[in-house]
């Protein structure tokens, strides 16, 4: 190891993924721990905050001390302790803020702050910092947000848009409990999808007015509702009559309805902003139509794209690295009486 890297120790506990990391000059990942927390939630078909949050406190100390030591990193060599203090679950969030402090108290090292959403545009940039060509337009899309931003740099991003109700991983999980289908709902409608028909059920596609860069899912996940249930929704038993392939066109109509939606905003953004690159990260980022649609796209449209790799689309802790390396380098420092968020400033 270097003496001339500036490490970053980062943390990050905003829903259900207790993860911590070492990365060196804001790309070269040392480590970069997870523990999951999905066999804890599956049963419920979603994130419960009080039991995520439980969760961390048992997992934050040994997630941070392997993280350290797969880096073989001591704490003098360490520049800074950043944290994601926002957005997210605040009882998780805190977690993970109280650890980052108590650290960069105790080493005597500056506290770098960071927006959780922001920093998935990073995971997109991470391992190629000198190919980005700006102006860009990112788009995190997971099970909490959908956002669209003109990035101007990793330090200056300027919402245009985002959810006005369901985001596009919340509307994978819950279309995916509508079809009995495993928890976490995007791999596993994306793994039905493949065997089913995009075009089987015409599915709508709730774009707003035509200047909208905002995003809706709430609609089209009723729409699968009513599908599958009948309007009278007296219709409950009715997935379990239905035949494979017919829950396998659900799903891959649903999806294309999803990645549709996701696609056309992301065009419009880059037409408004003239932006020359896509930056894509998040959750849903991982799914393997999405991908391919938005390839297509930049690829029609002449523009560059930047889409996370899988294994850093999910929440991880390189990620806040990443970013809070250029946060110190401009010296933006959290005080010491730093606290969690549940939105996003």
């Amino acid at each position: 190891m270097s003496d001339k890297e500036t490490l970053i120790l980062a943390i990050e506990t905003s829903c259900d993924e207790t993860a911590a990391a070492v990365v060196a000059d804001g790309h070269v990942v040392k480590s970069s721990v997870v523990a999951s927390q999905v066999n804890l939630h599956e049963r419920f078909g979603g994130v419960v905050p009080e039991i995520a949050s439980r969760a961390h406190v048992e997992k934050i100390l040994p997630v941070v001390q392997e993280a350290m030591a797969q880096a073989k990193a001591m704490p003098d060599r360490i520049a800074a302790v950043a944290v994601a203090n926002q957005p997210g679950l605040t009882i998780a969030l805190m977690v993970g803020v109280t650890a980052a402090k108590a650290l960069a108290w105790a080493w005597q090292k500056p506290l770098v702050a960071v927006n959780h959403i922001h920093a998935h545009f990073q995971s997109a940039m991470l391992e190629q910092p000198d190919v980005l060509e700006l102006p860009a337009v990112a788009l995190v899309v997971s099970g909490g947000h959908t956002s669209l931003y003109d990035a101007e740099s990793c330090l200056d991003l300027r919402l245009l848009g985002k959810t006005i109700d369901d985001a596009a991983g919340e509307a994978f999980d819950k279309v995916a409990a509508i079809l009995h289908l495993p928890y976490p709902g995007g791999p596993s409608i994306e793994k039905v999808a493949k065997e089913g028909n995009p075009k089987a059920v015409a599915f709508p596609r709730t774009l707003l007015d035509k200047e909208s860069l905002d995003f809706s899912f709430s609609g089209l996940k009723t729409a699968v509702l009513y599908h599958v249930q009948g309007q009278d929704m007296k219709g409950e038993n009715k997935v379990a009559a239905m035949s494979r392939q017919e829950i396998a066109d659900i799903a891959a109509s649903f999806q294309a309805a999803v990645v549709d939606v996701l696609v056309e905003k992301t065009r419009r953004a880059v037409a408004r902003v003239g932006a020359k690159t896509v930056l894509i990260g998040g959750g849903v980022a991982a799914n393997g139509a999405l991908r391919e649609a938005m390839e297509a796209m930049t690829t029609r449209e002449g523009l560059a794209l930047m889409i996370a790799p899988k294994r850093l689309c999910t929440d991880n802790a390189a990620m806040i690295a990443s970013l809070a390396f250029y946060k110190y380098q401009a010296e933006q420092f959290a005080a010491m009486n730093l606290e969690p968020k549940a939105t996003s400033d």
